[in-house]
């Protein structure tokens, strides 16, 4: 039976499997602690793809006190050999007697697989507990593993009147700092930052982590249908770069190449980018969340072929007037019964802005 103390481990393997947040891609982010007679004698998370898994870090800390103990694992312990061997192994071989899970793994490799294993030699096991916390922590897993895409999370930033530049296309700064390091945090969890063209011709950006200490930068994808980007554009100085594009032009695309990008053609009926056929690319390549940051065409694009699962938008205390440019390029309605429904997740101040977080319902 489930307790309150397991709660509470589990509560501190997830706080473990959060030390992973911007470096476990394309693996999920996976934390353990290993408890007997109700003291926690070991505890380790999951650091990198290829590195040992949670449990391994765990057992090594807890040594012979693992014997009899119970292994509290945020994600489902696996049972296949991929780059490390199975973790249900090193449990059973370690002599742990009972496997608490959060929930189980969604990859098909898994998937119900490793505690099944667990309980054939004898060992206890119980699932689900915490397990919306551990869902949220590997949302991007779960839907590459579930939906063959990734999680894509949409951050925008505009005045109070939802207006994202002048009409000008003046748009630095429209928030402020605090907001700005925080959009870097959301870069930095990401693995890939998503933009358009138009982004990239009135902006230049760079699009990478900057405010944020980390190893590891996110893929940078830009989509362009005609392969319009300047080869002195600064987000080809990216190390890694993915330039998209629609009918295919393999001129243009070697141009591009030189610079060390890569190009591939995913073209829909219209000519222009297929949307949809990215995100599956973009699965199959290990990203488990894509962070968009892009102008009203490519926002309203997403929105409208139901990529978008989740936005992140900064909002400042300014009114800058309906000539300014807005968040979402779409036909208009006729009907207010057709307006796009969110849910909210989160809405707090930083700094002098507010941050909202909603998902689309």
């Amino acid at each position: 039976m489930v307790s309150a103390a397991d709660h509470g481990f589990m509560a501190q393997a997830l706080r473990l499997a959060e030390r992973g947040l911007l470096t476990t891609t394309p693996n999920p982010r996976v934390g353990c602690v290993i408890v007997r007679d109700g003291c926690v004698v070991g505890e380790g998370w999951h650091e990198k793809a290829g590195e040992p898994h949670a449990e391994v870090h765990a057992l090594r800390q807890a040594g012979e006190a693992a014997r009899g103990a119970t292994a509290y694992v945020t994600l489902e312990p696996c049972s296949h050999h991929g780059r490390t061997p199975p973790c249900c192994e090193a449990l059973s071989a370690a002599g742990i007697q009972r496997v608490v899970a959060a929930m189980q793994d969604p990859n098909p490799l898994v998937a119900g697989q490793g505690l099944a294993w667990l309980t054939d030699v004898g060992i206890e096991t119980d699932c689900g507990v915490l397990e919306n916390e551990a869902r949220e922590l590997n949302i991007g897993f779960v839907s590459r593993m579930t939906r063959g895409r990734p999680w894509v999370r949409l951050k925008a930033a505009a005045s109070l009147d939802g207006r994202t530049a002048l009409e000008n296309g003046d748009s630095q700064w429209i928030t402020g700092a605090a907001a700005r390091a925080d959009g870097h945090r959301w870069r930095a969890r990401a693995c890939a930052v998503l933009t358009g063209i138009g982004t990239v011709r009135a902006d230049d950006p760079q699009l990478t982590v900057r405010e944020v200490a980390t190893f590891r930068q996110p893929l940078l994808v830009v989509v362009d249908s005609r392969l319009e980007i300047d080869p002195r554009a600064r987000i080809l100085s990216g190390e890694r770069v993915l330039v998209v594009g629609g009918p295919e032009n393999h001129l243009l695309a070697s141009v591009i190449e030189t610079t060390g990008a890569e190009v591939l053609f995913f073209p829909d009926a219209e000519g222009r980018v297929d949307l949809a056929g990215l995100m599956r690319e973009l699965a199959k390549r290990g990203v488990n969340e894509v962070h968009v940051e892009a102008g009203a065409r490519l926002n309203g694009a997403l929105l409208q072929a139901g990529l978008v699962d989740e936005i992140v938008l900064y909002l400042a205390p300014s009114i800058v007037g309906d000539m300014a440019r807005g968040l979402f390029a779409m036909p208009a309605l006729e009907r207010l019964a057709d307006q796009r429904r969110l849910v909210w997740q989160d809405v707090r101040p930083v700094g002098g802005d507010l941050r909202v977080i909603a998902r689309l319902s």
